[in-house]
């Protein structure tokens, strides 16, 4: 019987063990995907405790929470964070056979080198060592970036967003690279009009511009995205339960505007073309940029009205959905390919029913220009666990070519996730090795050593072309 979480973690053959241990391990981490503050990475801050460094924001660990009976006081509420951190210590011992109980324990030793199991029996221990640790300077937020061996972080921005923090990092010559990553979704958010209207309001103010009609948005927005390029950014990125491609005319979309600037209702099928013609403006602008868009399909968002109005989005109530990806994808993404200005995209899904779809689509669009231009994006959110790690890396297998895939990302809120793209190896390391074993794929180390080393790394900074 193995030991838990011993450094052969996840690894089942020797194979496995050398493809890890000898290639994948001491790789750096671009991290193209997060939730992580640019404030905090440009402050250098220190956090107080491991509360605040762990809990503040993990929606993750707070579902589990609930989910255990605990009393939201002791989640987001106003509890001593010392009472918070007992509370998760009470909970993790019922994570078993969650993702949790994993990250939760390889956290603890790469970050603190802490082996004891997180119970209530350790938990003063635990907090008090870590909150001792966390005061020193090699424990300070870019402490802790350098401490896994981060190379790149992008953090994920509105249009409205002040990148002044991104500008400070690079004046300040740190070693930490930091890009901003151009996320416009309340910029097309017209469900809710009067937000729409104070998101105009605030656009107007950071562009010093007055916006009356479309264009005027248009031109707002766009040199928004002029800002975003001067200050490094080459990435966008959408979240959206799934792509929108409803045919319009220009006629159309400037009457919905008026209407939204009227704030009159506008009816769904006004929506969905509104959507549409912003989702394939964004794209046509990140083409003309050579940046790569990404695109985070599936989300069923804020299901719990109750609790969306009393802790407000993004606090542990979203949702796998179950819509039609397909055919709107599809003609988004042939209508951009067909007029030669299809950027490098990255389709992320939520619903593992979709991995097979998903992973035949992007091979409608890689056209030879670039290695791996259209990409099958890692297992995302819910489906980023050993289970949904697996399958999203077979349907990619079988669907298209992993050796070309950019492999994992955090889309973390916490500075102490990036043990998830340790995570990610491990498995992708005795993926390939069990198919060794077992006569599938040759037994050639070298080779296979290049392909999770380009997999891990190599074909991400190839891709991204970080400066």
């Amino acid at each position: 019987m193995k030991s838990f979480l011993d450094e052969d973690f996840l690894l089942n053959s020797d194979i496995a063990r050398e493809l890890f241990h000898n290639h994948a391990k001491a790789l750096p981490i671009i991290d193209y995907h997060c939730h992580l503050p640019p404030d905090q990475i440009a402050g250098n801050i220190n956090f107080t405790t491991i509360t605040q460094a762990w809990l503040n924001g993990d929606h993750y660990k707070w579902r589990a929470m609930r989910a255990n009976g605990i009393d939201e006081s002791y989640i987001t509420g106003s509890k001593h964070d010392k009472e918070k951190f007992e509370q998760w210590a009470a909970t993790v011992p019922y994570t078993l056979r969650n993702p949790l109980y994993h990250w939760t324990h390889l956290e603890l030793q790469r970050y603190f080198d802490i082996t004891s199991r997180l119970m209530p029996g350790t938990a003063e221990f635990i907090y008090d060592d870590c909150n001792a640790k966390l005061q020193s300077p090699q424990y300070s937020v870019q402490g802790l970036i350098h401490k896994m061996n981060v190379e790149v972080i992008c953090t994920t921005d509105d249009p409205t967003d002040d990148l002044s923090q991104h500008e400070q990092l690079r004046k300040d010559g740190s070693k930490v690279k930091m890009y901003p990553a151009f996320r416009p979704d309340k910029a097309m958010y017209i469900e809710d009009v009067a937000g729409l209207n104070a998101y105009i309001t605030k656009l107007e103010e950071v562009s010093n511009t007055s916006i009356i009609n479309f264009n005027d948005y248009l031109h707002a927005l766009k040199n928004r995205h002029h800002y975003f390029a001067a200050n490094g950014c080459t990435v966008s990125d959408h979240g959206l339960e799934h792509v929108y491609a409803e045919e319009y005319t220009d006629e159309e979309i400037r009457e919905i505007f008026e209407k939204v600037r009227a704030e009159k209702p506008v009816s769904n099928a006004e929506k969905v073309k509104f959507k549409s013609v912003m989702l394939y403006t964004f794209a046509l602008w990140d083409h003309e940029k050579g940046w790569v868009q990404q695109f985070h399909l599936g989300a069923l968002r804020n299901t719990n009205s109750r609790l969306l109005s009393k802790l407000g989005p993004d606090t542990g109530f979203d949702s796998i959905g179950d819509f039609s990806q397909a055919r709107p994808l599809s003609k988004f993404l042939n209508r951009l390919d067909k007029e030669d200005r299809l950027a490098k995209t990255i389709i992320y899904n939520l619903n593992a029913a979709d991995n097979e779809m998903m992973a035949a689509m992007i091979g409608n669009f890689n056209d030879g220009s670039v290695a791996g231009k259209v990409q099958f994006g890692s297992a995302w959110w819910f489906l980023d666990q050993k289970d949904g790690m697996t399958k999203q890396l077979n349907a990619l297998s079988n669907m298209g070519l992993l050796s070309r895939f950019i492999g994992m990302l955090t889309d973390s809120r916490s500075f102490l996730s990036f043990p998830r793209h340790e995570y990610f190896r491990r498995i992708l390391c005795n993926l390939f090795a069990e198919d060794i074993v077992n006569g599938e794929l040759p037994n050639d180390i070298d080779w296979t050593a290049k392909v999770i080393k380009d997999i891990c790394y190599f074909n991400a900074k190839t891709y991204f072309n970080f400066k």
